[in-house]
């Protein structure tokens, strides 16, 4: 039997929160668990959680009050820096984008999304720790190219074949164990790799490795079969 993807729900508006767990009630493997209408009420119920109710994945509103969605993820990461988090917002702009690629957020997603939508982005972030739409990378690829500091390479200037197959593969959304399976190395050896490519791209974390990759180099769209 899979194991369910927990999830906790914060935003101030009650009804999504309740809609949200009604519609993920119907997901066989995604479970509800904490849910809050704010910032500082989740940080106590996380706090006082046990290991069996610590979510794998937060949905976060971005304007709450009094704590708002962007002071949140910043505690959040800080304390508990593999917590995986996903962004709901009825719009963003690519700074905010930017914003929160910095800080290790997982995926974007529209408060109005359907839920295959919704469920598919949850399943990626969870497998794959990362989610980008096709708008998330047009915002993204604004943002980076605005930025005073850009990246001068490509990936075969900096990077091995080996590493240049894997981080292909990390775009597409493969896990470690997958990767290795394609490649027919160890989930070990892919884990070695990705920290030299973090390492060689200077990027802090793996959301940060595939935003610079979609704005900066020449990768496929689709899983390679």
């Amino acid at each position: 039997m899979n194991k369910k993807i927990k999830i906790a729900i914060i935003d101030d508006e009650t009804l999504l929160v309740e809609g949200f767990s009604i519609m993920f009630s119907n997901v066989k493997n995604i479970q509800v668990g904490i849910t809050a209408n704010n910032g500082l009420d989740f940080l106590n119920t996380l706090e006082e959680s046990s290991e069996s109710d610590f979510p794998d994945i937060v949905l976060v509103d971005i304007q709450m009050k009094p704590m708002d969605g962007f002071e949140l993820v910043e505690i959040l990461k800080e304390k508990h820096p593999y917590l995986k988090i996903i962004i709901l917002s009825s719009h963003y702009k690519s700074n905010v984008l930017g914003h929160m690629i910095k800080l290790g957020v997982s995926a974007f997603i529209p408060k109005n999304a359907n839920k295959e939508l919704l469920v598919t982005a949850i399943e990626s972030v969870n497998n794959s720790g990362v989610y980008f739409t096709k708008t998330d990378q047009e915002l993204l690829a604004k943002y980076m190219s605005s930025r005073s500091k850009k990246l001068r390479f490509t990936s075969n200037e900096v990077l091995s074949k080996r590493e240049n197959e894997i981080l292909k593969l990390i775009c597409l959304e493969y896990t470690n164990q997958e990767i290795g399976d394609k490649l027919c190395i160890s989930k070990r050896t892919v884990e070695n790799h990705r920290q030299k490519i973090l390492e060689k791209i200077g990027a802090k974390n793996t959301v940060g490795l595939v935003a610079v990759s979609y704005t900066h180099l020449t990768l496929p769209t689709k899983r390679i079969v």
